[in-house]
């Protein structure tokens, strides 16, 4: 795959759609041509204890930052007509599609892949388990801010660009 957009979601609580901040990382020919990073206020907008413990992001950080829609629309020409490629697909997908709901938003039907069921695929029991930071250092690049939405993007589309 030499053509896509690797995204990552934090988020505030245990709501989909509380998305808190987003990385993207934008490939084109097999080379990062983009990256885009921003603080999104959460929808619901409260913060979960756990959720603060892995990305320490609080409401000190969000408070005066836009909302998704604000956001979206500055991440959505960067993005156009590419595939979306996330670390556990599943998670950031089901995030984007519960904000779009929240904001009424039609939702393009985006097409998703997953590093971590590639990663299963290829380095199967060889790494003891499939987690971001594990499967990039696998692919020679070790990650320093895990859990930063930018940093887990550019793992991400570093990892898609050695396995998919």
């Amino acid at each position: 795959m030499t053509d896509f957009a690797a995204i990552d979601f934090e988020t505030a609580n245990g709501k989909p759609s509380s998305v808190c901040s987003v990385g993207v990382v934008v490939v084109h020919g097999g080379v990062i041509t983009d990256t885009f990073y921003s603080l999104i206020k959460p929808e619901p907008d409260y913060y979960a204890w756990f959720c603060q413990r892995v990305h320490g992001l609080t409401h000190e950080d969000t408070d005066f930052a836009p909302i998704f829609p604000d956001v979206w629309h500055q991440i959505e020409p960067l993005i156009e007509g590419l595939p979306l490629v996330a670390h556990n697909s599943p998670f950031d997908e089901g995030c984007l599609k519960a904000v779009f709901q929240v904001y009424r938003m039609d939702y393009p039907d985006y097409e998703f892949y997953c590093t971590c069921r590639a990663a299963r695929r290829v380095f199967g029991r060889r790494l003891p388990n499939h987690q971001l930071h594990t499967v990039a250092a696998a692919c020679g690049c070790p990650m320093e801010n895990h859990h930063h939405a930018l940093a887990d993007a550019e793992a991400c589309a570093k990892i898609a660009m050695k396995i998919l």
